[in-house]
């Protein structure tokens, strides 16, 4: 699954001073080395010690600020930590320039290893969706429950809206991208990404607007930003063709964990009618529908999902306490 072309990573010292990445009221910023990568933890206080802790993996083109929405509505019940995988966010490529789904899975797992958290309430959206499925099949002693929103799993018909997306994979089409739109202004881009990825664009702030084109104008200067997502979504496409036991839906039936299904009826890239099928394939699993979400159900409706987490959260404590009792007696 991993690309054969040679990867593409600037030497550290030709990199470009970029601005420094947007730090919420309440979060930190880390950076942890791992063999082959480092990473970019972005964390918030537990309310109070001894909580079990999350971890947050976002999707393609996405970043740990992803989920700055959603960890302050659950500092009370969990630890809080989310991830910029390799190659985004503030996280710089990977060394082997290894971007396919698992590649990515193995960042989760080693910084999981590393870092001896687990096991986490993992969380994924899009290609994180994707990840975190993979992770919690091959890794399930790192996994407490599995919370995906809108997962980028395999689809026999992929909606019109979502071609652009997977054409970004084929050889050659982000140099051609990036010509194209050369005069594109960080606004126009962004304005296009939330058409994409909202089911309503309005919902999104005048300062949440501002912010996402202060990040995105900081991407663009990053010379690997392009290679990082041609190469991210080369990795998804591959990983639906791929078939046997690494197949994601086969992987995703060996799920032990119990799992949250979230899924957006005005998604134009995860198509809806894949709810269905995610929760018959799942086999501890809760599906939570939102007809007006996109394809960022945690970005655009952060108290739904984040409800419909500590439900999941508080049958597993109730599930735990009814099987503690039933071995006592």
């Amino acid at each position: 699954m991993s690309s054969t072309e040679p990867a593409f990573v600037p030497p550290a010292n030709v990199l470009p001073k970029v601005a420094p990445v947007r730090v919420a009221e309440g979060e930190r910023l880390g950076s942890v080395r791992l063999p082959g990568m480092t990473l970019t933890v972005r964390s918030r206080p537990p309310a109070r010690e001894g909580l079990p802790p999350a971890l947050y993996v976002h999707g393609l083109g996405g970043s740990s600020q992803n989920w700055s929405a959603m960890m302050p509505l659950l500092d009370d019940i969990v630890d809080n930590e989310a991830l910029d995988l390799p190659g985004f966010g503030d996280s710089p490529p990977p060394d082997d320039g290894d971007y396919s789904v698992t590649g990515h899975a193995r960042a989760v797992i080693r910084y999981l290893d590393a870092s001896g958290r687990g096991p986490v309430h993992l969380v994924g959206n899009s290609l994180g969706g994707a990840i975190t499925t993979r992770v919690a099949a091959v890794r399930p002693d790192l996994v407490r429950t599995l919370t995906l929103i809108s997962p980028a799993l395999p689809e026999l018909r992929v909606q019109r809206t979502a071609v652009p997306t997977a054409l970004l994979a084929l050889p050659g089409v982000a140099a051609l991208f990036t010509r194209y739109t050369k005069g594109w202004t960080a606004e126009q881009r962004v304005r296009g990404v939330m058409a994409l990825c909202y089911g309503d664009p309005t919902r999104v702030s005048p300062e949440g607007f501002r912010n996402a084109v202060e990040e995105m104008e900081r991407r663009l200067r990053l010379p690997y930003f392009w290679d990082a997502m041609a190469r991210s979504a080369r990795g998804i496409v591959n990983a639906y063709t791929l078939g046997g036991q690494h197949a994601l839906w086969r992987q995703a039936e060996r799920v032990l964990a119990p799992t949250l299904l979230v899924y957006g009826g005005r998604d134009q890239i995860i198509g809806f009618r894949m709810a269905q099928k995610a929760a018959r394939t799942f086999r501890d699993s809760r599906l939570v529908t939102l007809p007006d979400a996109g394809h960022v159900a945690m970005m655009e409706y952060p108290e739904t999902v984040a409800g419909a987490f500590r439900d999941l959260l508080a049958d597993q404590a109730a599930r735990g306490a009814a099987e503690t009792a039933s071995a006592g007696s």
